[in-house]
């Protein structure tokens, strides 16, 4: 798990933890040696706005280049992956805070055994404004168009809610499907 400063890391740490999941917390300047050995990678959420301040994501533009393995981005690590694969991250039209309705479009491994809608817990200024080249759209909000993407075939997984909290329906699902992708 890649700390970006998010106030819920230890939340999504604990929640892989309770799935059985072997994991440790290290901060986004680890150096690709240092997590190479990892079955996946979660990137989490965190304050820096990526509008304006992605150098604060340190060296994850590494982990996504240089590791092939499942690798998942909550929040602004989502938000990160989408402009490190193409597309713009700006500061969303209507931040969203607090329970969203989320709609799944196209169920994916991620969102595996999801009904097509559930709530979500939100947390955002910015946003991923266009799906990156190689990514499926999976679900949206109202006020969000892209709350979860996948790219299948390179492995990356991204969100924009979170679902390490427990306002969050499903997250532990969701969790559990990308262990699933990490292998046993």
């Amino acid at each position: 798990m890649i700390d970006n400063g998010g106030q819920w890391t230890h939340r999504e740490w604990r929640v892989l933890r309770d799935l059985d999941a072997s994991c440790e917390i290290k901060g986004n300047e680890s150096s690709l040696e240092e997590v190479e050995d990892a079955d996946g990678l979660v990137l989490s959420g965190g304050a820096p706005s990526i509008a304006y301040e992605s150098f604060k994501l340190g060296n994850t533009s590494q982990y996504l280049e240089k590791l092939n393995i499942p690798i998942l981005g909550i929040c602004v690590g989502a938000q990160f992956m989408g402009m490190y694969y193409g597309s713009k991250v700006a500061p969303a039209i209507k931040p969203e805070f607090g329970k969203v309705r989320i709609n799944v479009q196209k169920e994916d491994s991620i969102l595996k055994g999801l009904p097509a809608s559930f709530f979500a817990w939100e947390s955002h200024n910015d946003e991923i404004r266009e799906v990156p080249r190689g990514f499926d759209l999976l679900a949206s909000s109202e006020t969000c168009r892209i709350q979860a993407m996948a790219n299948d075939s390179a492995k990356r997984y991204a969100l924009q809610f979170h679902p390490e909290v427990e306002h969050t329906q499903f997250g532990r699902e969701i969790f559990r499907n990308f262990l699933e992708l990490c292998g046993p």
